[in-house]
């Protein structure tokens, strides 16, 4: 009797260290690791690329991510940051001008300092100028974008009109286009963001192609929006809507439908940045071949110039303490992040790739790239969010019959002036 208590005390006390071993065992060995991000509804299609690249080499982590349409996004990043509740990583604009800009983030404290991180000695030169705030590196764009006018190729044959490449040229398609029931260009006002869009398409040509100074004239209280080539483009605008370039009622069409329409052939055109590309492929029967232009806002096609800077920028909340944050903004800025993203996207990679071919639907971008004729996004280099917030609120008063386009300038120039 005594014998057997005596074995299974022992065994008892065998099944408690075997256990004390298993736990210690279990607390020794690195638990997965977990990422938050946060980022933007139209770049879904091609970042996901770049998660499943990122999972592949780090199949532990456990990642999740909340997207967001322009408008909510902003206002959702900018409460969540102010209340320390914003996402480990999440998605910003290069340079200024609008509320999730790095230039309006970062005095805040909110963004971390990348500058010493491993990518950052590989960052392109020609970038820095709206990656930094302050001399400090703040983001990692992961496409260089250009915006222009996307063709659908099949509906511009069967219209019987080129891509154009004159501003007569673009009244000309419009008239065909309307005369046989579809539009030359969707056009989706009813996201605030679209409408400006298609001024920032015409302004590399009627602004900096006449004033290659013009940011700093404005800056130093020497022109305005109103005095400029600005009031060109929106003229163009205006021009657009009453020839009938767009669909019947442009406020009641949001950007997923247009990207829609041109896949789907009912409209010829839509004037987007590359971005768009992805899901407007993947709306489209097989075969459909798709090609940016610029769009022209005069008759002389060597005046013309195309807007192209970073875009689907990332950065690290200053506030987290994850050592998976660093670790994945790094890899953002590898070759195997950028292409990824690149070829889904229809963009280029913000960090030049010896290793990546442009889709062929850019090429007409890469050739004014390497011509030196494009320009930034014009909000990129705005010393504030009011100047884009007057521009949109604006032009949807103007679609809306409530505003003139000098009454939008003349808001822009207010804007521009008024203290921060």
């Amino acid at each position: 009797m005594l014998k057997s208590k005596t074995a299974a005390a022992l065994s008892l006390v065998v099944a408690i260290v075997a256990a004390a071993v298993a736990a210690t065992a279990a607390s020794a060995r690195p638990a997965a690791s977990s990422l938050k991000i946060y980022a933007l509804t139209s770049d879904r299609t091609s970042f996901e690329t770049v998660l499943t690249a990122y999972k592949k080499k780090n199949p532990s982590v456990k990642i999740t991510v909340t997207y967001a349409d322009v408008t909510p996004y902003q206002s959702t990043l900018r409460t969540q940051l102010a209340a320390g509740t914003a996402a480990d990583v999440f998605e910003v604009w290069p340079g200024n001008g609008n509320p999730g800009a790095i230039q309006v983030l970062a005095p805040y404290g909110y963004l971390k300092d990348l500058s010493k991180q491993p990518f950052a000695k590989t960052e392109p030169a020609g970038i820095k100028s709206v990656t930094h705030v302050n001399g400090k590196l703040y983001t990692v764009p992961l496409g260089l974008s250009g915006l222009g006018a996307i063709y659908n190729v099949s509906v511009l044959n069967k219209l019987g009109v080129p891509a154009p490449t004159t501003w007569n040229g673009v009244l000309a398609l419009c008239a065909k286009a309307k005369a046989n029931g579809v539009a030359a260009y969707a056009l989706g006002v009813q996201d605030d963001w679209v409408t400006q869009l298609i001024p920032y398409a015409f302004v590399p040509t009627t602004v900096y192609h006449v004033q290659p100074n013009f940011d700093t004239l404005l800056k130093a209280g020497k022109t305005s929006f109103e005095k400029s080539g600005w009031t060109n483009a929106e003229g163009r605008y205006q021009q657009m809507q009453a020839a009938g370039c767009f669909e019947a009622n442009p406020l009641s069409t949001n950007y997923a439908a247009t990207q829609t329409m041109l896949a789907t052939g009912q409209a010829a055109g839509l004037v987007q940045g590359s971005w768009a590309f992805a899901d407007v492929k993947k709306q489209a029967p097989a075969g459909t071949v798709f090609k940016m232009y610029p769009l022209p806002a005069t008759n002389n096609p060597k005046e013309t110039r195309m807007p192209g800077a970073p875009s689907a920028a990332f950065a690290v909340n200053a506030k987290t303490k994850n050592p998976q944050a660093t670790k994945f903004i790094n890899f953002l800025a590898s070759s195997i992040a950028q292409n990824a993203f690149a070829k889904a996207s229809g963009n280029l990679p913000a960090y030049a790739s010896k290793t990546y071919k442009p889709d062929p639907s850019l090429s007409i971008f890469v050739t004014y790239l390497k011509a030196g004729k494009t320009n930034p996004f014009m909000d990129q280099l705005w010393p504030n969010p009011k100047v884009q917030a007057a521009h949109l609120s604006g032009l949807q008063s103007f679609f809306a019959g409530k505003e003139s386009m000098a009454q939008v300038l003349q808001a822009m120039d207010a804007a521009y002036r008024a203290k921060p």
